[in-house]
């Protein structure tokens, strides 16, 4: 193994997490970080606030306090809080057809499908049917569109598959029209702002000069490279092109060839391109903890433990592995645990970036980096996982 010594690490450590920070030093120097932030809150309190590493592939330009990072998936987990808002204030309802706030929706016998189906991943909509054009990856309107007017692929609430990419287009467009405001908007009035979290869907200009390059460990591939790797064939041809279908239709929309341009950045994807900084993650968590922040109120007791109990549980039909997910929350499972408790929530992105909470702990974290690993399991998120509940 290539031990490369570690770069500075800046930022707050209270002594009783020093076995966490030896672990975050560690990852730059054993596991081949490259730039990265962590933070924890126990009880609304940061008693870790760290980043080191560069923001840049080359490792020239140092990752710094305000440095952002495309999240990924941990956003789903954001969109669920701001969906769990709305809810909260009357705007959207659980168990009413989607179809109700979004008529076109109920086409071809989805008119019956709930919110709570589609928050937990049970609509039967995990990809786009319609092959789409490249420059459908930033029109909102036509991607909306097309999942509006198709059918699902299975029996809504009969099973569950990742809507790896379709979820933020689903869920946001609810959003947008109880809101009447982009998500990116309804996320700064209702979220981010009141939570002071530095975490965005479409990016203004003036902050992409605070993005950290994302940084891949292997070329960028031609889209059947990446199927053939990631899902091999199984024999189902349906099966197989409803996969493909929902991690590259359109092209681009997984953010691995675009997460490092201007269009990326800019655009609202937001299952897939929330930007955001580690301690902006723990505040969204810590504050959904207490119900929201001092002065608003995003979801009550009865629905916060709705939210974070199972709504869907086994075989994935997307991913061909056991998933579990409360509404829009992945919950912890044997296979992947997000912390020590079964009751922790929250969401893992692309090559081991996380957001959760653990409520048993009265803990909230966050974890970005840009260099996502490799493995199901990154061991640089086992290893800080590991250290964190050491020092409980």
């Amino acid at each position: 193994m290539l031990i490369i010594s570690p770069p500075a690490i800046s930022g707050h450590c209270d002594a009783r997490f020093g076995a966490l920070r030896e672990a975050f030093t560690a990852n730059f120097s054993e596991l081949d970080e490259v730039g990265a932030g962590l933070c924890v809150q126990i009880d609304g309190m940061r008693v870790v606030d760290l980043w080191g590493g560069h923001r840049d592939a080359a490792r020239t330009q140092p990752w710094t306090e305000d440095t952002l990072v495309n999240a990924y998936s941990v956003g789903k987990g954001v969109v669920a809080m701001l969906v769990l808002a709305l809810i909260e204030r009357g705007d959207l309802a659980l168990d009413a057809p989607v179809a109700r706030t979004w008529p076109e929706f109920g086409a071809n016998g989805k008119h019956a499908i709930t919110l709570r189906t589609l928050l937990a991943h049970g609509a039967g909509l995990p990809a786009v049917r319609k092959r789409m054009p490249d420059e459908a990856l930033y029109d909102w309107g036509r991607l909306c569109a097309a999942l509006a007017a198709q059918a699902p692929y299975w029996e809504p609430g009969t099973a569950h598959g990742y809507h790896v990419n379709t979820y933020g287009f689903l869920a946001g467009e609810l959003v947008r029209r109880a809101t009447r405001a982009s998500v990116g908007e309804a996320l700064a009035r209702i979220l981010t702002g009141p939570a002071g979290a530095d975490f965005y869907y479409g990016l203004a200009p003036r902050d992409h000069t605070r993005v950290a390059e994302t940084a891949t460990s292997f070329p960028v591939l031609r889209e059947e490279a990446q199927w053939a790797l990631a899902f091999p064939p199984t024999g189902d041809a349906e099966h197989d092109r409803m996969v493909w279908h929902a991690y590259f239709n359109p092209t681009g929309i997984s953010g691995l060839e675009t997460v490092n341009t201007a269009e990326w950045r800019s655009a609202v994807i937001p299952s897939t391109n929330g930007h955001g900084t580690a301690r902006g993650v723990a505040n969204l968590y810590a504050a959904f903890l207490r119900g929201g922040p001092p002065g608003a109120r995003w979801a009550g007791d009865a629905l916060r433990r709705e939210a974070v109990s199972i709504q869907a549980d086994g075989d994935d039909r997307v991913t061909r592995r056991a998933s579990r997910f409360g509404l829009g929350f992945q919950l912890a499972q044997p296979s992947r645990p997000i912390g020590a408790s079964p009751r922790a929530f929250g969401h893992f992105g692309y090559g081991g970036s996380l957001g959760f909470a653990d409520p048993d702990a009265g803990l909230a974290f966050g974890y970005l980096m840009n260099r996502p690993g490799e493995r199901w399991n990154n061991p640089r998120t086992e290893r800080l996982l590991d250290a964190l509940y050491q020092c409980l």
